[in-house]
């Protein structure tokens, strides 16, 4: 039975990956160096930002200390800010989607790796950002995926308003990576992969369904994935 679905943010409801590989790389460059899109995609794209600057660090033997990538962490911020109100756009298909899921009572959350202040932003002013009971952002959590600390979180904070409480397997998580589709996995719950940013085939080893965009899932396909 389908109760919950809780959407992955960046590459799910907002094309926001690319400015968050543009900001972090204008702040790298700041130290000399340059990490090209494809090593971000393989290897850092699920990363909290605090994470990414952790193992850009070690990779590209920067050295940087923990005031450092705190600072950098902050800068990163502030130019993301700046793209955000140029660049960013909700994705087709989700207002659609989130008001189905609004007209069958079905529970909705966002759980992500960026900051609360970025998510918040780039839904102002449209009808999604009171849509969702809750938001779990990196300010939440220990670990960032695909630990499933995130996950388990939003779903506790679903049942802090539910009688009769949700369990794992009564959720749909939606996701554009794999790191985000093995930490659903880890949760316990169902998982559909939209590839927003990876091709599907290097997604659907993990997920359940994979699709294109979220025009093509309806509430039907969405409960059957619980059944």
């Amino acid at each position: 039975m389908l109760r919950a679905v809780i959407f992955d943010f960046d590459g799910v409801i907002a094309d926001s990956e690319f400015l968050h590989y543009k900001a972090l790389n204008q702040v790298f460059e700041k130290y000399g160096v340059s990490v090209p899109k494809e090593v971000h995609w393989q290897k850092y794209l699920g990363y909290t930002d605090i994470e990414n600057i952790q193992a850009v660090s070690e990779d590209y033997r920067m050295n940087l200390t923990p005031e450092q990538i705190h600072q950098m962490a902050r800068q990163k911020a502030e130019l993301f800010k700046q793209l955000a109100r140029e660049e960013t756009a909700i994705l087709d298909g989700v207002e659609t989607l989130i008001e189905n899921l609004k007209a069958h009572n079905i529970r909705r959350a966002v759980c992500s790796g960026a900051l609360r202040e970025d998510i918040e932003q780039m839904l102002a002013g449209s009808s999604l950002l009171p849509a969702f009971e809750v938001i779990v952002t990196a300010e939440d959590v220990k670990k960032g995926k695909p630990d499933p600390e995130g996950y388990l979180l939003a779903l506790k904070k679903l049942n802090q308003r539910q009688s009769q409480p949700i369990q794992p397997g009564e959720c749909v998580v939606i996701e554009d990576s794999h790191w985000g589709l093995a930490a659903a996995a880890a949760a316990g719950m169902h998982r559909v992969a939209v590839t927003n940013t990876y091709p599907a085939e290097q997604l659907q080893d993990k997920a359940e369904r994979v699709v294109s965009s979220l025009e093509e899932l309806t509430i039907d396909d969405l409960q059957n994935i619980c059944k």
